[in-house]
């Protein structure tokens, strides 16, 4: 299993940007996808997530601002990226909980890191 994530780069204070992430191998089910971030010196937190169901979570400082959906296969998620400010700065990383065709337990994936710098 693989998480490709594209899109990111730099952005205005006020823009907006979309990161997308795509999941491929062999993939029996997708319990969850989520978006993590990591700005320079703080910890990795989570930004916002889906589950199987389509029930959306959000961390308190994106809420209202960003957005994660999927697409109709549910193995692309994307999170567009509203009213950009320079504390959204950070490496973005793609995460997800799948069931792996020959195991038992569903299990984590993350996918590369994708920069966005937001400019004030």
């Amino acid at each position: 299993v693989q998480l490709q994530a594209s899109g990111g780069g730099l952005g205005q204070a006020g823009g907006s940007l979309r990161l997308s992430c795509a999941a491929s191998g062999s993939i029996v089910r997708i319990d969850r996808m989520a978006w993590y971030r990591q700005a320079p010196g703080k910890q990795r937190e989570l930004v916002a997530r889906i589950v199987s169901d389509g029930i959306t979570d959000y961390a308190d400082s994106v809420k209202g601002r960003f957005t994660i959906s999927r697409d109709d296969a549910g193995t692309t998620v994307s999170l567009q990226m509203n009213t950009l400010k320079a504390d959204d700065t950070a490496v973005y990383y793609c995460n997800a909980i799948i069931k792996r065709s020959g195991l038992i337990f569903s299990r984590e994936y993350w996918g590369q890191g994708t920069l966005v710098t937001v400019s004030s």
